[in-house]
């Protein structure tokens, strides 16, 4: 299965994801998207595959966002989206494709949802279970 990530090695939510699906089996291509940010058609792509809005997939923590005035609810989904490809860091993390579909994957075992089942435990770098001992989910 074919899967690509948009990948921030710095935040945990993005490494998660990226164990999970290397836990299902799959190497997928890695894009770290603050050396190398989407087009603008491709972050469109990512949003609304992933079913949201461009305010939805905008990265509020640990960034720019209030400084440059983003809360601002006047401001279109193109002024949004400008920011986002001025400063990678306002894109939400981590986004993910498979042939499942696309999902921004917060929390981060959302990428279950496109993977093949995965059945053998799988515990978060913090110790919270997401697959248990006997293969199943825990929500």
């Amino acid at each position: 299965m074919d899967a690509v990530i948009y990948h921030n090695p710095a935040c945990g939510t993005s490494r998660n994801t990226l164990a999970l699906i290397r836990h299902a089996g799959i190497e997928p291509t890695i894009i770290e998207y603050l050396q190398h940010p989407p087009s603008r058609e491709r972050l469109i792509e990512l949003i609304n595959g992933a079913g949201l809005t461009v305010r939805d997939a905008i990265r509020q923590k640990g960034t720019p966002y209030l400084a440059r005035g983003l809360d601002d609810p006047s401001l279109s989904d193109d002024a949004l989206l400008d920011a986002m490809l001025i400063e990678p860091i306002l894109i939400n993390r981590p986004f993910v494709q498979t042939p499942q579909g696309i999902r921004l994957c917060r929390p981060s075992e959302v990428v279950l949802d496109l993977l093949p089942p995965v059945t053998r435990p799988f515990v978060k770098e913090d110790g919270e279970v997401v697959i248990d001992e006997t293969g199943r989910r825990v929500r």
